[in-house]
């Protein structure tokens, strides 16, 4: 076997003047980098989670928290004379229908004993404070009291009726608007 100066079994053969070869590069068209899909698809995800995370705080920082009392401290010592008013009405056998149509409240009030001559309705939204509304109810005949009820958001509504005096309170919950028969004399609220 007889090897050729210059030649080798490892060498690869090329075909060709050598000096032809290193001057026809062959070059790919790219685009610049933002032109391409994959970087846009890859910065998506970080991207929105940046994004929710600041509506997520200007969120937070927007709206304060209605479920949380100042004075939660004061209210809990309080509870005690809350029950005693609530048992009051039990005492007296204050009973109330209510009806909320066309824009009137009316409450239809039986107790024993004298029947006051007004009374006080406060609407309790159970988590916006800022709903909540404060109502006079003056007595339009013997035991029906009422007034006008302004535009209130659907939904569960806590209502507390007091005697102007404040010896007695009831406490029902209402669903407004209103469904048929509830609330309207057929069953009485605040037991």
């Amino acid at each position: 076997m007889t090897v050729k100066w210059g030649q080798s079994n490892f060498s690869t053969v090329q075909r060709g003047d050598p000096v032809e070869q290193i001057g026809k590069v062959t070059l790919t068209p790219h685009q610049p980098w933002y032109r391409e899909p994959w970087p846009w698809i890859l910065m998506a995800g970080p991207a929105a989670v940046i994004v929710a995370g600041a509506v997520t705080i200007w969120l937070a920082v927007s709206s304060s928290d209605g479920l949380v009392a100042d004075d939660y401290y004061k209210r809990g010592l309080a509870i005690n004379q809350e029950l005693r008013r609530h048992q009051a009405a039990l005492d007296l056998g204050v009973t109330a229908g209510i009806e909320a149509r066309g824009g009137v409240l009316r409450v239809r009030l039986t107790a024993r004993g004298a029947a006051p001559e007004a009374l006080f309705a406060q609407l309790v939204h159970p988590t916006r404070a800022g709903h909540d509304q404060r109502l006079r109810l003056p007595r339009v005949a013997p035991g029906v009291y009422e007034t006008g009820l302004p535009a209130l958001p659907a939904g569960r509504w806590r209502m507390v009726l007091e005697d102007p005096r404040g010896e007695w309170r009831l406490t029902p919950t209402l669903t407004l608007p209103l469904a048929s028969g509830e609330g309207n004399g057929e069953g009485k609220e605040g037991l």
